[in-house]
């Protein structure tokens, strides 16, 4: 089966097994069929041996959080996110991977009215206590919540899908702080609902190029044609700065140039941030795996909550993944809750008052075992408006 990978891409990996040590299912699993030289070695077999795919090479490739913390680790620079990435659009084209129940639950996330709706039944089922545990609602969905509105057009703030519907506050937070910082913000709001990043990862990827293209259109044009675009999903953030490979076209690169995570963005306009107060308490920085491995711009965010918490303390795992992975905590909840329980590990010696953490599935799959997280965000806004 050809499963469209570029040969050159393909053949980086000299399997020598440093990706190992930091791949979380490897960690978890001592599976080298769950490793990152496991699954391109099986890549290979498949494309260029004609290997067939079996329940086990498909569980294979299912069973990758797609974190990527084996590139940053890699000396041959192996693109295992795009490699991965294309391997499951394959698969999924051919009817092999991503049934039809989540390619229907994944619909209304580019719909912001289905999304509204579907998020009032899951704020209802929640109260009355028949939402699954395996979800990992930690946040209460709200019934309702108030608009973001306008306030300028030096930035846009994209608002995306799931966050929007379900964590608006964080978006208000980062509102406030760009403002505070002199900067007029439109939210993206219903001109670009949703990146794709999702989709994407479960291998819609033709979802993903319609939003992006969608998207590129909408926020390109009229005052805010120029603007940055600043994201405060780290996982959003990463795809829309992908938008170039995806599509392959100049306007792909140039748009994806605009897109900056909040921090990252922050951190380049530091002087424009106000003094505010110093934040008590000891506050841990969990780097979601999109920031820190595929963006490489989590030190951004310690220099923003540096600005305003002296007590900022590291966690010793080298930005191991936590097991969210999107929808992958719901799709292989035993493999996700053996990744967080590493996780939690590392952040209960550390016995923090808060973790920081700048992606909200991060947080809502931390925050299900009682980690107490916060976005970034939040605590810039504490420190400057209490």
């Amino acid at each position: 089966m050809d499963l469209n990978l570029n040969g050159d891409e393909l053949n980086t990996c000299v399997q020598c097994g440093l990706c190992l040590a930091h791949c979380p299912t490897y960690r978890v699993s001592g599976d080298e069929s769950m490793s990152p030289r496991g699954r391109i070695h099986l890549m290979r077999e498949v494309q260029l041996n004609n290997a067939p795919v079996t329940h086990e090479v498909l569980r294979s490739f299912e069973t990758c959080v797609q974190c990527r913390g084996c590139e940053p680790a890699c000396p041959s620079a192996v693109p295992y996110g795009h490699l991965m990435e294309t391997t499951r659009e394959t698969l999924a084209d051919a009817g092999l991977m991503t049934p039809w129940w989540q390619r229907l639950a994944m619909r209304p996330l580019a719909h912001t009215k289905l999304l509204g709706a579907g998020s009032v039944m899951v704020a209802l089922a929640q109260r009355g206590r028949l939402v699954p545990k395996r979800l990992g609602l930690s946040v209460d969905v709200p019934f309702t919540q108030e608009p973001l509105r306008a306030s300028g057009t030096d930035v846009i703030m994209f608002t995306g899908c799931v966050m929007d519907a379900w964590q608006r506050d964080v978006h208000q937070a980062g509102q406030r702080v760009l403002e505070a910082a002199g900067f007029g913000v439109t939210p993206s709001g219903d001109l670009a609902p949703c990146c794709g990043a999702l989709h994407a990862h479960a291998g819609l990827a033709d979802d993903t190029r319609t939003y992006a293209t969608n998207m590129m259109r909408t926020l390109s044009r009229g005052a805010i044609a120029d603007a940055s675009i600043i994201v405060d999903s780290a996982g959003c953030s990463a795809q829309m700065k992908d938008y170039g490979h995806l599509l392959g076209t100049e306007a792909a690169r140039r748009f994806s140039s605009r897109v900056f995570d909040i921090s990252e963005f922050l951190a380049l306009h530091l002087d424009r941030l106000p003094e505010g107060s110093q934040l008590a308490g000891t506050v841990a920085i969990q780097d979601p795996c999109h920031l820190r491995h595929v963006q490489r711009v989590h030190e951004a965010t310690r220099t923003v909550l540096g600005r305003y918490i002296p007590n900022l303390v590291e966690l010793d795992d080298d930005g191991l993944c936590c097991g969210a992975g999107g929808a992958y905590s719901v799709m292989e909840a035993q493999l996700s809750g053996q990744i967080r329980d590493r996780k939690v590990a590392v952040i209960s010696a550390k016995d923090p008052d808060l973790v920081a953490s700048a992606n909200p599935g991060c947080s809502m799959h931390l925050g299900a075992v009682g980690v107490p997280t916060i976005h970034p965000m939040e605590l810039v806004d504490r420190a400057l408006h209490g």
